[in-house]
Protein backbone atom coordinates (compact mmCIF):
# COMPACT_ATOMS: atom_id res chain seq x y z
CA UNK A 1 0.00 0.00 0.00
CA UNK A 2 1.34 3.33 -1.40
CA UNK A 3 1.90 5.43 2.35
CA UNK A 4 0.51 8.69 1.37
CA UNK A 5 -2.47 6.16 0.54
CA UNK A 6 -2.50 4.68 3.73
CA UNK A 7 -2.03 8.03 5.24
CA UNK A 8 -5.13 9.26 3.89
CA UNK A 9 -7.12 6.13 4.81
CA UNK A 10 -5.81 6.18 8.28
CA UNK A 11 -7.39 9.81 8.44
CA UNK A 12 -10.79 8.95 7.47
CA UNK A 13 -11.14 10.61 3.99
CA UNK A 14 -13.80 9.08 1.79
CA UNK A 15 -13.47 11.05 -1.20
CA UNK A 16 -11.64 9.43 -4.19
CA UNK A 17 -7.47 9.09 -3.62
CA UNK A 18 -5.25 10.95 -6.22
CA UNK A 19 -2.48 9.22 -7.74
CA UNK A 20 0.90 9.74 -5.51
CA UNK A 21 4.04 9.73 -7.17
CA UNK A 22 6.42 6.59 -6.86
CA UNK A 23 9.76 6.14 -5.67
CA UNK A 24 11.60 7.52 -2.27
CA UNK A 25 9.88 9.03 0.38
CA UNK A 26 10.79 10.95 3.91
CA UNK A 27 8.28 11.45 6.80
CA UNK A 28 8.58 14.74 8.09
CA UNK A 29 8.35 15.02 11.44
CA UNK A 30 6.89 17.46 13.77
CA UNK A 31 8.67 16.91 17.01
CA UNK A 32 7.81 20.77 18.81
CA UNK A 33 7.14 21.11 22.56
CA UNK A 34 3.62 22.15 20.93
CA UNK A 35 3.00 18.08 20.61
CA UNK A 36 3.18 17.49 24.05
CA UNK A 37 -0.46 19.33 24.13
CA UNK A 38 -3.23 16.72 24.73
CA UNK A 39 -6.55 15.86 22.63
CA UNK A 40 -9.00 13.40 24.52
CA UNK A 41 -6.57 13.58 28.12
CA UNK A 42 -3.80 12.07 25.74
CA UNK A 43 -0.71 13.80 24.36
CA UNK A 44 -0.88 13.91 20.48
CA UNK A 45 2.91 12.94 20.63
CA UNK A 46 1.46 9.44 21.70
CA UNK A 47 -1.30 9.49 18.76
CA UNK A 48 1.22 9.93 16.83
CA UNK A 49 3.92 7.29 17.60
CA UNK A 50 0.74 4.95 17.43
CA UNK A 51 0.03 5.91 13.76
CA UNK A 52 3.23 5.89 12.73
CA UNK A 53 3.70 2.51 14.25
CA UNK A 54 0.66 1.13 12.56
CA UNK A 55 0.56 2.41 9.02
CA UNK A 56 4.38 1.90 8.31
CA UNK A 57 3.81 -1.69 9.52
CA UNK A 58 1.53 -2.36 6.50
CA UNK A 59 4.26 -1.46 3.83
CA UNK A 60 5.77 -3.81 1.51
CA UNK A 61 9.74 -4.28 1.92
CA UNK A 62 10.46 -2.71 -0.80
CA UNK A 63 8.88 0.79 -0.27
CA UNK A 64 12.29 3.14 0.09
CA UNK A 65 11.01 5.19 2.99
CA UNK A 66 12.88 7.53 5.78
CA UNK A 67 12.46 9.70 8.22
CA UNK A 68 13.13 13.50 9.21
CA UNK A 69 12.25 14.96 12.58
CA UNK A 70 12.51 18.94 13.61
CA UNK A 71 12.37 20.39 17.19
CA UNK A 72 13.73 16.78 18.79
CA UNK A 73 16.62 18.35 20.13
CA UNK A 74 16.85 21.86 21.21
CA UNK A 75 14.57 24.22 22.62
CA UNK A 76 14.59 27.35 20.56
CA UNK A 77 16.74 26.38 17.48
CA UNK A 78 15.24 26.76 14.33
CA UNK A 79 17.88 24.54 12.77
CA UNK A 80 17.01 21.61 14.66
CA UNK A 81 16.86 19.64 11.47
CA UNK A 82 17.83 15.85 10.83
CA UNK A 83 17.64 13.05 8.77
CA UNK A 84 17.02 10.43 11.60
CA UNK A 85 16.90 7.49 9.29
CA UNK A 86 17.78 8.00 5.87
CA UNK A 87 15.23 6.74 2.97
CA UNK A 88 15.61 2.93 2.14
CA UNK A 89 14.20 -0.37 1.68
CA UNK A 90 13.04 -2.02 5.55
CA UNK A 91 13.15 1.13 6.97
CA UNK A 92 9.98 1.18 8.72
CA UNK A 93 10.92 -0.48 12.30
CA UNK A 94 13.72 1.90 12.66
CA UNK A 95 11.32 4.76 12.09
CA UNK A 96 8.89 3.77 14.36
CA UNK A 97 12.11 3.07 17.09
CA UNK A 98 13.39 6.81 16.37
CA UNK A 99 9.75 7.97 16.93
CA UNK A 100 9.09 6.49 20.40
CA UNK A 101 12.61 7.44 21.39
CA UNK A 102 12.24 11.04 20.44
CA UNK A 103 12.21 13.71 22.88
CA UNK A 104 9.48 16.62 21.67
CA UNK A 105 10.75 19.99 22.87
CA UNK A 106 11.69 22.21 20.17
CA UNK A 107 9.98 24.98 17.59
CA UNK A 108 8.51 24.36 14.00
CA UNK A 109 10.87 25.21 11.04
CA UNK A 110 8.92 22.80 8.81
CA UNK A 111 9.28 24.86 5.97
CA UNK A 112 13.64 24.46 6.08
CA UNK A 113 12.98 20.99 6.99
CA UNK A 114 10.90 20.14 3.77
CA UNK A 115 13.16 21.93 1.59
CA UNK A 116 16.22 19.58 3.23
CA UNK A 117 14.07 16.71 2.62
CA UNK A 118 13.39 17.73 -0.68
CA UNK A 119 17.35 17.94 -1.19
CA UNK A 120 18.15 14.74 0.35
CA UNK A 121 15.96 12.57 -1.95
CA UNK A 122 17.30 14.44 -5.17
CA UNK A 123 13.76 15.93 -6.32
CA UNK A 124 15.83 17.92 -9.03
CA UNK A 125 16.31 14.28 -10.26
CA UNK A 126 14.23 11.89 -9.97
CA UNK A 127 10.52 11.38 -8.06
CA UNK A 128 10.64 12.09 -4.46
CA UNK A 129 7.56 12.71 -2.21
CA UNK A 130 7.35 14.14 1.11
CA UNK A 131 4.80 13.70 4.19
CA UNK A 132 4.94 16.37 6.48
CA UNK A 133 2.73 15.42 10.11
CA UNK A 134 2.21 18.91 12.41
CA UNK A 135 0.42 19.96 14.95
CA UNK A 136 1.35 24.05 14.46
CA UNK A 137 2.49 26.14 12.09
CA UNK A 138 5.85 27.65 10.51
CA UNK A 139 7.46 29.94 13.81
CA UNK A 140 10.97 30.01 11.73
CA UNK A 141 10.39 33.37 9.85
CA UNK A 142 9.61 31.31 6.40
CA UNK A 143 6.95 31.19 3.81
CA UNK A 144 5.88 27.51 3.17
CA UNK A 145 3.55 28.23 0.48
CA UNK A 146 6.16 30.20 -1.69
CA UNK A 147 8.81 26.58 -0.77
CA UNK A 148 5.52 24.61 -2.87
CA UNK A 149 5.80 26.56 -5.26
CA UNK A 150 9.65 26.34 -5.75
CA UNK A 151 9.60 22.55 -5.38
CA UNK A 152 7.11 21.94 -7.87
CA UNK A 153 9.06 24.58 -10.48
CA UNK A 154 12.75 22.36 -9.98
CA UNK A 155 11.39 18.90 -9.15
CA UNK A 156 11.43 16.21 -11.47
CA UNK A 157 8.20 14.73 -9.84
CA UNK A 158 8.06 15.96 -6.40
CA UNK A 159 5.06 15.96 -4.16
CA UNK A 160 4.27 17.36 -0.37
CA UNK A 161 1.37 16.27 1.46
CA UNK A 162 0.71 17.94 4.58
CA UNK A 163 -0.94 16.01 7.44
CA UNK A 164 -2.18 18.63 10.23
CA UNK A 165 -3.06 16.91 13.29
CA UNK A 166 -5.25 18.66 15.61
CA UNK A 167 -4.80 22.41 13.52
CA UNK A 168 -7.34 25.01 13.50
CA UNK A 169 -8.87 26.31 10.37
CA UNK A 170 -6.55 29.41 10.06
CA UNK A 171 -3.73 27.37 10.75
CA UNK A 172 -4.96 24.75 8.16
CA UNK A 173 -4.51 27.47 5.67
CA UNK A 174 -0.94 28.44 6.59
CA UNK A 175 -0.02 24.84 5.82
CA UNK A 176 -2.02 23.93 3.31
CA UNK A 177 -0.79 25.43 0.29
CA UNK A 178 2.80 23.86 0.56
CA UNK A 179 0.68 20.56 -0.25
CA UNK A 180 -1.37 22.17 -3.15
CA UNK A 181 1.33 23.88 -4.25
CA UNK A 182 3.19 20.69 -5.46
CA UNK A 183 -0.04 19.02 -6.46
CA UNK A 184 -0.17 17.31 -2.98
CA UNK A 185 -3.07 16.75 -0.16
CA UNK A 186 -3.51 18.35 2.54
CA UNK A 187 -5.30 15.98 5.02
CA UNK A 188 -6.82 17.02 8.22
CA UNK A 189 -6.97 14.85 11.86
CA UNK A 190 -9.30 16.45 14.19
CA UNK A 191 -8.95 14.13 17.42
CA UNK A 192 -7.44 10.86 18.34
CA UNK A 193 -10.80 9.09 18.05
CA UNK A 194 -11.28 9.74 14.22
CA UNK A 195 -8.01 8.69 14.09
CA UNK A 196 -7.77 5.37 15.77
CA UNK A 197 -11.08 4.56 14.09
CA UNK A 198 -9.50 5.20 10.63
CA UNK A 199 -6.30 3.26 11.37
CA UNK A 200 -8.42 0.21 12.70
CA UNK A 201 -9.84 0.12 9.25
CA UNK A 202 -6.76 0.75 7.53
CA UNK A 203 -5.04 -2.17 9.33
CA UNK A 204 -7.76 -4.96 8.62
CA UNK A 205 -7.79 -4.38 5.12
CA UNK A 206 -5.87 -7.42 3.65
CA UNK A 207 -5.86 -6.30 0.43
CA UNK A 208 -6.18 -2.62 -1.14
CA UNK A 209 -10.18 -2.70 -2.74
CA UNK A 210 -10.46 -2.50 -6.30
CA UNK A 211 -10.75 1.37 -7.20
CA UNK A 212 -14.48 1.97 -8.08
CA UNK A 213 -15.58 2.30 -11.50
CA UNK A 214 -14.81 5.81 -13.05
CA UNK A 215 -17.90 8.52 -12.97
CA UNK A 216 -19.43 9.70 -15.89
CA UNK A 217 -17.53 12.50 -17.75
CA UNK A 218 -18.69 15.61 -15.50
CA UNK A 219 -20.86 18.56 -17.29
CA UNK A 220 -19.78 21.03 -15.56
CA UNK A 221 -15.60 21.78 -14.79
CA UNK A 222 -16.90 23.02 -11.82
CA UNK A 223 -20.12 23.45 -10.64
CA UNK A 224 -19.71 24.74 -6.60
CA UNK A 225 -19.61 28.26 -6.15
CA UNK A 226 -20.82 29.54 -2.36
CA UNK A 227 -22.06 33.14 -1.53
CA UNK A 228 -21.22 34.80 2.07
CA UNK A 229 -22.95 37.61 3.17
CA UNK A 230 -22.69 38.99 6.82
CA UNK A 231 -26.71 39.36 7.04
CA UNK A 232 -29.39 38.65 5.18
CA UNK A 233 -29.74 41.02 1.98
CA UNK A 234 -26.51 42.39 2.21
CA UNK A 235 -24.23 42.07 0.02
CA UNK A 236 -20.88 39.66 0.08
CA UNK A 237 -18.05 41.76 2.05
CA UNK A 238 -14.13 42.27 0.54
CA UNK A 239 -13.19 40.27 3.29
CA UNK A 240 -15.38 36.90 2.13
CA UNK A 241 -11.91 35.84 0.71
CA UNK A 242 -11.26 34.57 4.13
CA UNK A 243 -13.92 32.44 4.16
CA UNK A 244 -13.45 28.81 4.57
CA UNK A 245 -16.56 26.31 3.63
CA UNK A 246 -16.51 22.15 4.77
CA UNK A 247 -18.71 20.26 2.98
CA UNK A 248 -19.96 16.93 4.93
CA UNK A 249 -21.75 14.40 2.92
CA UNK A 250 -25.50 13.63 4.25
CA UNK A 251 -26.52 9.93 4.74
CA UNK A 252 -29.61 8.53 5.88
CA UNK A 253 -27.83 8.92 9.58
CA UNK A 254 -26.86 12.07 9.46
CA UNK A 255 -24.02 14.26 7.83
CA UNK A 256 -20.68 12.41 8.02
CA UNK A 257 -18.24 12.60 10.59
CA UNK A 258 -15.39 13.68 7.73
CA UNK A 259 -15.63 16.57 5.07
CA UNK A 260 -15.13 15.68 1.62
CA UNK A 261 -13.94 18.59 0.84
CA UNK A 262 -12.97 22.15 2.46
CA UNK A 263 -13.09 25.57 -0.46
CA UNK A 264 -11.36 28.80 0.82
CA UNK A 265 -12.69 32.27 -0.14
CA UNK A 266 -14.21 33.28 -3.54
CA UNK A 267 -13.01 29.93 -5.08
CA UNK A 268 -15.08 28.16 -7.80
CA UNK A 269 -14.28 24.36 -7.81
CA UNK A 270 -15.59 20.99 -8.66
CA UNK A 271 -17.94 18.97 -5.72
CA UNK A 272 -18.96 15.23 -6.44
CA UNK A 273 -22.91 15.47 -7.03
CA UNK A 274 -24.64 14.95 -4.02
CA UNK A 275 -26.33 16.50 -0.75
CA UNK A 276 -23.79 18.25 1.71
CA UNK A 277 -23.82 19.81 5.32
CA UNK A 278 -21.93 23.17 4.22
CA UNK A 279 -20.83 24.46 7.03
CA UNK A 280 -19.30 27.66 6.68
CA UNK A 281 -16.81 29.94 8.53
CA UNK A 282 -15.45 33.33 8.46
CA UNK A 283 -13.41 34.34 11.58
CA UNK A 284 -15.02 33.98 14.75
CA UNK A 285 -18.59 33.50 12.59
CA UNK A 286 -19.88 30.31 11.38
CA UNK A 287 -22.98 29.22 10.50
CA UNK A 288 -24.57 25.85 8.58
CA UNK A 289 -26.99 24.81 6.01
CA UNK A 290 -27.80 21.51 3.77
CA UNK A 291 -27.26 22.00 0.41
CA UNK A 292 -27.46 19.77 -2.89
CA UNK A 293 -25.21 19.94 -5.75
CA UNK A 294 -25.49 18.39 -9.44
CA UNK A 295 -23.11 18.10 -12.08
CA UNK A 296 -25.05 19.78 -14.66
CA UNK A 297 -25.77 23.26 -12.84
CA UNK A 298 -23.53 25.58 -10.88
CA UNK A 299 -24.46 25.51 -7.02
CA UNK A 300 -24.26 29.23 -5.45
CA UNK A 301 -26.00 28.21 -2.11
CA UNK A 302 -25.93 31.69 0.21
CA UNK A 303 -24.37 31.35 3.58
CA UNK A 304 -25.84 34.34 5.84
CA UNK A 305 -23.45 34.99 9.01
CA UNK A 306 -25.53 37.08 11.15
CA UNK A 307 -22.07 38.54 12.08
CA UNK A 308 -20.20 42.41 11.36
CA UNK A 309 -16.94 43.80 10.84
CA UNK A 310 -14.43 45.03 13.32
CA UNK A 311 -11.59 47.48 12.04
CA UNK A 312 -9.50 47.99 15.66
CA UNK A 313 -6.46 50.22 16.04
CA UNK A 314 -4.96 50.46 19.79
CA UNK A 315 -3.00 53.89 19.71
CA UNK A 316 -0.53 55.32 22.38
CA UNK A 317 -2.31 58.65 21.92
CA UNK A 318 -4.66 60.71 19.88
CA UNK A 319 -3.31 61.01 16.10
CA UNK A 320 -1.01 58.65 16.87
CA UNK A 321 -0.61 55.17 14.54
CA UNK A 322 -1.50 51.54 15.82
CA UNK A 323 1.20 50.87 18.96
CA UNK A 324 2.35 47.16 18.20
CA UNK A 325 3.44 46.96 21.73
CA UNK A 326 -0.43 47.71 23.09
CA UNK A 327 -1.97 44.18 23.46
CA UNK A 328 -5.59 43.36 23.55
CA UNK A 329 -8.35 40.78 24.06
CA UNK A 330 -11.72 40.47 22.78
CA UNK A 331 -14.15 38.21 24.49
CA UNK A 332 -17.43 37.19 24.06
CA UNK A 333 -20.48 35.16 24.21
CA UNK A 334 -19.76 31.39 23.14
CA UNK A 335 -16.30 31.35 24.17
CA UNK A 336 -15.00 33.35 21.56
CA UNK A 337 -12.01 34.92 22.11
CA UNK A 338 -9.48 36.99 20.04
CA UNK A 339 -6.37 38.48 21.26
CA UNK A 340 -3.23 40.41 19.38
CA UNK A 341 -1.11 43.71 19.53
CA UNK A 342 -1.48 46.91 17.89
CA UNK A 343 -4.72 46.32 15.21
CA UNK A 344 -7.35 43.83 13.82
CA UNK A 345 -9.70 43.34 11.28
CA UNK A 346 -11.79 40.27 12.42
CA UNK A 347 -15.22 39.51 11.49
CA UNK A 348 -17.66 38.51 14.43
CA UNK A 349 -21.02 37.23 15.25
CA UNK A 350 -23.89 40.35 16.39
CA UNK A 351 -24.04 40.85 19.94
CA UNK A 352 -22.18 42.69 23.12
CA UNK A 353 -18.19 42.17 23.65
CA UNK A 354 -15.49 43.01 26.37
CA UNK A 355 -12.36 44.86 25.44
CA UNK A 356 -9.74 44.55 27.27
CA UNK A 357 -6.28 46.88 26.41
CA UNK A 358 -2.63 47.34 27.99
CA UNK A 359 0.30 48.74 26.99
CA UNK A 360 2.74 49.14 29.54
CA UNK A 361 1.27 49.75 33.08
CA UNK A 362 -1.87 51.59 31.30
CA UNK A 363 -4.73 49.12 30.85
CA UNK A 364 -8.02 50.09 29.95
CA UNK A 365 -11.34 47.94 29.73
CA UNK A 366 -14.32 48.50 27.20
CA UNK A 367 -17.28 47.26 25.62
CA UNK A 368 -18.62 47.30 21.93
CA UNK A 369 -21.41 45.70 20.03
CA UNK A 370 -20.96 44.34 17.00
CA UNK A 371 -24.39 44.89 14.69
CA UNK A 372 -25.10 42.48 11.97
CA UNK A 373 -23.97 43.62 8.28
CA UNK A 374 -22.53 46.46 9.65
CA UNK A 375 -18.81 47.46 9.98
CA UNK A 376 -17.39 48.87 13.43
CA UNK A 377 -14.46 51.75 13.12
CA UNK A 378 -12.94 51.48 16.78
CA UNK A 379 -9.85 53.71 17.77
CA UNK A 380 -8.91 53.41 21.20
CA UNK A 381 -6.65 55.85 22.53
CA UNK A 382 -4.57 54.90 25.41
CA UNK A 383 -3.63 58.02 26.09
CA UNK A 384 0.01 57.46 28.01
CA UNK A 385 3.47 59.13 28.72
CA UNK A 386 6.47 57.63 28.49
CA UNK A 387 9.20 58.07 31.22
CA UNK A 388 12.73 57.25 29.77
CA UNK A 389 15.60 56.59 32.46
CA UNK A 390 19.27 57.03 31.92
CA UNK A 391 21.50 56.28 34.78
CA UNK A 392 24.98 57.34 35.75
CA UNK A 393 27.41 56.73 38.57
CA UNK A 394 28.60 60.05 38.41
CA UNK A 395 28.71 62.30 36.06
CA UNK A 396 28.86 61.46 32.41
CA UNK A 397 30.27 57.74 33.76
CA UNK A 398 27.18 56.08 32.43
CA UNK A 399 25.75 52.61 33.96
CA UNK A 400 25.93 49.42 31.58
CA UNK A 401 25.09 46.84 34.02
CA UNK A 402 22.26 44.32 33.24
CA UNK A 403 21.76 43.99 37.13
CA UNK A 404 20.40 47.79 37.26
CA UNK A 405 16.90 47.45 37.98
CA UNK A 406 14.27 50.18 37.41
CA UNK A 407 10.67 49.58 39.16
CA UNK A 408 7.88 51.95 38.89
CA UNK A 409 5.06 52.07 41.73
CA UNK A 410 2.06 54.19 42.26
CA UNK A 411 2.63 57.24 44.50
CA UNK A 412 0.30 56.75 46.93
CA UNK A 413 0.57 54.48 49.74
CA UNK A 414 -1.97 51.93 51.55
CA UNK A 415 -2.71 52.34 54.75
CA UNK A 416 0.52 50.21 56.26
CA UNK A 417 2.60 52.63 54.10
CA UNK A 418 3.24 50.18 51.17
CA UNK A 419 3.20 51.60 47.69
CA UNK A 420 1.72 49.17 44.52
CA UNK A 421 3.72 47.84 41.95
CA UNK A 422 3.05 48.89 38.93
CA UNK A 423 5.97 47.50 36.23
CA UNK A 424 9.85 46.59 35.89
CA UNK A 425 12.49 46.60 33.90
CA UNK A 426 16.07 45.26 33.93
CA UNK A 427 19.49 46.52 32.41
CA UNK A 428 19.90 50.59 31.71
CA UNK A 429 17.72 52.74 29.23
CA UNK A 430 14.46 51.59 30.55
CA UNK A 431 11.62 52.95 29.52
CA UNK A 432 7.53 52.57 30.30
CA UNK A 433 4.46 53.71 28.73
CA UNK A 434 2.31 55.33 32.21
CA UNK A 435 -1.19 56.65 32.22
CA UNK A 436 -1.15 59.96 33.52
CA UNK A 437 -0.93 60.93 36.98
CA UNK A 438 2.01 60.11 40.03
CA UNK A 439 4.39 57.32 40.21
CA UNK A 440 7.25 56.53 42.08
CA UNK A 441 10.53 55.40 40.46
CA UNK A 442 13.11 53.19 42.15
CA UNK A 443 16.04 52.03 40.92
CA UNK A 444 18.66 49.56 42.41
CA UNK A 445 21.68 48.46 41.46
CA UNK A 446 24.06 46.09 44.24
CA UNK A 447 23.88 47.99 47.03
CA UNK A 448 22.90 51.66 46.21
CA UNK A 449 18.99 53.05 45.59
CA UNK A 450 17.58 56.18 44.40
CA UNK A 451 14.04 57.30 44.94
CA UNK A 452 12.80 59.22 42.23
CA UNK A 453 9.26 60.96 42.00
CA UNK A 454 7.63 61.34 39.00
CA UNK A 455 4.64 63.13 37.00
CA UNK A 456 3.39 61.65 33.72
CA UNK A 457 1.25 63.47 31.15
CA UNK A 458 -0.58 62.48 28.17
CA UNK A 459 1.77 62.39 25.55
CA UNK A 460 5.21 63.67 26.98
CA UNK A 461 8.00 62.16 27.33
CA UNK A 462 9.65 62.38 30.40
CA UNK A 463 13.17 61.96 30.08
CA UNK A 464 14.78 61.49 33.40
CA UNK A 465 18.46 61.07 34.58
CA UNK A 466 19.49 59.63 37.44
CA UNK A 467 22.80 59.98 39.34
CA UNK A 468 23.12 57.18 41.66
CA UNK A 469 26.41 59.00 43.69
CA UNK A 470 28.09 55.90 43.43
CA UNK A 471 31.23 54.41 42.76
CA UNK A 472 32.60 50.09 41.63
CA UNK A 473 34.25 48.02 44.41
CA UNK A 474 36.43 45.16 43.42
CA UNK A 475 38.15 43.22 46.11
CA UNK A 476 40.41 40.44 45.97
CA UNK A 477 41.17 38.15 48.82
CA UNK A 478 43.31 34.80 49.28
CA UNK A 479 40.36 32.71 49.38
CA UNK A 480 37.15 32.13 50.19
CA UNK A 481 36.71 34.83 52.81
CA UNK A 482 33.50 36.58 53.96
CA UNK A 483 33.84 39.92 52.49
CA UNK A 484 31.06 42.53 54.52
CA UNK A 485 30.48 46.37 53.82
CA UNK A 486 29.59 48.01 56.60
CA UNK A 487 28.86 52.14 56.94
CA UNK A 488 31.38 53.91 58.87
CA UNK A 489 29.22 55.52 61.44
CA UNK A 490 27.98 53.18 64.07
CA UNK A 491 23.99 53.31 65.84
CA UNK A 492 23.58 54.04 69.12
CA UNK A 493 24.08 50.44 70.05
CA UNK A 494 27.72 50.48 68.60
CA UNK A 495 26.79 48.29 65.59
CA UNK A 496 27.23 49.04 62.24
CA UNK A 497 24.99 49.09 59.04
CA UNK A 498 25.77 46.06 56.44
CA UNK A 499 25.34 47.50 53.20
CA UNK A 500 26.60 44.15 50.71
CA UNK A 501 28.41 40.73 50.88
CA UNK A 502 30.06 38.35 49.21
CA UNK A 503 32.92 35.96 49.34
CA UNK A 504 36.96 35.73 47.68
CA UNK A 505 38.79 35.74 46.23
CA UNK A 506 37.44 38.22 44.07
CA UNK A 507 34.09 39.79 44.29
CA UNK A 508 32.76 42.97 42.84
CA UNK A 509 29.66 45.27 44.10
CA UNK A 510 28.40 48.62 43.58
CA UNK A 511 28.70 50.83 46.71
CA UNK A 512 27.07 54.42 47.76
CA UNK A 513 29.82 57.02 47.66
CA UNK A 514 31.11 57.79 50.78
CA UNK A 515 33.23 56.33 53.69
CA UNK A 516 32.61 52.98 54.34
CA UNK A 517 34.75 49.92 56.43
CA UNK A 518 35.28 46.50 54.79
CA UNK A 519 35.54 43.14 57.27
CA UNK A 520 37.22 39.97 55.85
CA UNK A 521 36.30 36.95 57.92
CA UNK A 522 37.34 33.02 57.99
CA UNK A 523 37.46 30.76 60.67
CA UNK A 524 36.95 32.82 63.36
CA UNK A 525 39.65 35.50 62.68
CA UNK A 526 38.27 38.67 61.03
CA UNK A 527 39.71 41.75 60.29
CA UNK A 528 38.50 45.89 59.47
CA UNK A 529 39.57 48.28 56.95
CA UNK A 530 38.24 51.66 56.27
CA UNK A 531 37.93 52.90 52.56
CA UNK A 532 36.39 55.56 51.16
CA UNK A 533 33.97 55.42 47.48
CA UNK A 534 34.25 58.04 45.30
CA UNK A 535 31.26 58.59 42.86
CA UNK A 536 31.85 57.30 39.10
CA UNK A 537 35.30 55.89 40.52
CA UNK A 538 36.91 51.96 40.63
CA UNK A 539 38.32 50.87 44.15
CA UNK A 540 40.04 47.94 43.63
CA UNK A 541 41.62 46.25 47.06
CA UNK A 542 43.56 43.00 48.21
CA UNK A 543 42.10 41.92 52.02
CA UNK A 544 42.83 39.33 54.57
CA UNK A 545 40.95 38.13 57.25
CA UNK A 546 44.34 37.82 59.64
CA UNK A 547 45.82 41.47 59.82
Amino acid sequence: MNLLRALVLALGLTAVLPAFAEGRSIIVLDASGSMWGQIDGRAKLEIAREALGTVLSTLPAETEIGLMAYGHREKGDCGDIELVVPPGKGTAAAIVAAAQQMKFLGKTPLTAAVRQAAADLHSTEEKATVILITDGIETCEADPCALGRELETSGVDFTAHVVGFGLTADEGRAVACLAENTGGRYIQASDAGQLEAALKTTVAAEPEPAPPPEPAPAKLDRNIDPVLLLTEGGKEPEIAADAIFDFYPLTDEGPAADRTHTLYGNSVEYLAPGRYLMKTRLHKATTEQEIEVTDSELAQPVAVLDAGLLRLRVLANEGGEPDGDAWFEIRGPGDIVESGYGKATVVLPAQEYALSLRLGAAEVSQSFVIVAGGELVKDVVMGVGVAAFSVVYAADAAVSDGDLHTEIFEAKTDLEGNRKSLTYAWGPDAKFDLAPGEYLAVVSLDAVQARIPLTIRVNERSEIRVDLQAGVAAFTTPGDELIEVLSAAKDIEGNRKQLAYGYGPEWQTVLPAGDLVVRVEKDGTASETPVTVKPGERLELSLKAAP
